[in-house]
């Protein structure tokens, strides 16, 4: 549980009203992108510094944002909040084939989360961020997770994932840690989203793309 009373930050807290003020008319926040220092630094462990009233509202906000962009995670710092919780969220597609293995992942704000590899399997595939707007590149990473957070009242989870949950959980979390998945990436895949789509949107496994463009998988 978060010792909220003694940890309380009055002036973190003004910050994040002014911040939630200012973009209450359309309920939307902005991401900041690449470049900003926000994005490179590690995020300070969350231990109950907002109200928990400002909290709800900073999840609701960051959830509406994520889903307007639109993605499937936002992370504190990509709103340009170093603190170390962000919101995932994504739902199966149309395609019960896709080699992706992308299935149900409801909505959760998860705070101070971590994950360790279970077992030795990676997967490569595509994958975006919404702080490096309009491009995407093959990334490897585990295919299962044992994942753990906590949510907002500071109850500890555990959950082990798989496949593009997985995924998504590794991504917001790195973000945490100042990572942007570019980082790791094949920056030899890096594509535009235009390009992505019209040549490589049916071969969810890069192979194609990796011969085109000429990187190894």
């Amino acid at each position: 549980m978060f010792t909220r009373n003694a940890n309380v930050d009055a002036e973190l807290n003004r910050e994040v009203e002014l911040m939630l003020a200012q973009d209450a008319e359309d309920g939307i926040l902005p991401i900041v992108q690449l470049g900003e220092p926000v994005l490179r630094r590690k995020a300070a462990r969350y231990e109950g510094q907002l109200k928990r009233k400002i909290l709800d509202k900073l999840i609701e906000v960051m959830h509406r944002t994520m889903l307007e962009a639109p993605g499937v995670g936002l992370a504190a710092p990509q709103i340009g909040l170093g603190l170390t919780f962000a919101v995932i969220e994504d739902h199966i597609r149309d395609s019960e084939d896709d080699p992706r293995e992308i299935t149900e992942l409801p909505f959760r704000a998860i705070i101070n989360p971590t994950y360790e590899p279970i077992g030795d399997k990676t997967a490569s595939f595509y994958e975006g961020c919404l702080s490096f707007s309009g491009y995407q590149a093959v990334r490897k990473r585990w295919l299962d997770v044992k994942a753990t957070w906590e949510d907002e009242s500071g109850k500890r989870h555990e959950e082990d994932l798989h496949g593009w949950p997985a995924r998504i959980f590794q991504h917001e979390t790195d973000h945490l840690h100042g990572e942007v998945y570019i980082d790791k990436a094949l920056t030899r895949s890096l594509s535009s989203d235009e390009n992505l789509s019209e040549y490589w949107a049916y071969d969810p496994v890069p192979t194609q793309a990796a011969e085109e463009l000429g990187f190894d998988l």
